[in-house]
């Protein structure tokens, strides 16, 4: 079984024991979190799709850490000017494990 969600403005497919990296959520380490913005959910050759959500339905997650992913260089350079710029930010993400899948 799977579904696909949406968190963050972006969309995941998700199944059960899928361990994820979402946009930074305001959780503990630790804590269940629940997704109800449901966009399918799909199971052996079934599937399932919201107008724009289903439903009833949800994806419970836990929390296994609060993280950063690697650093993103921006170089920016204007040709023939003798201008450069470096930059650089370092993404906070929370990473997630799927536990279950509640279809409506």
């Amino acid at each position: 079984m799977f579904a696909v969600i949406r968190t963050g403005g972006k969309q995941y497919r998700v199944s059960q024991n899928d361990v994820l990296k979402v946009e930074r959520l305001d959780v503990e380490a630790g804590a269940i979190v629940t997704f109800t913005d449901v966009l399918a959910v799909g199971s052996e050759g079934k599937l399932t799709l919201g107008a724009p959500v289903i439903a009833g339905a949800s994806v419970t997650a836990e929390v296994i850490a609060q993280d950063r992913l690697d650093t993103v260089i921006i170089f920016k350079k204007r040709r023939r000017q003798n201008s450069r710029r470096k930059n650089g930010h370092r993404q906070q993400i929370t990473v997630l494990r799927v536990s279950s899948i509640a279809a409506a």
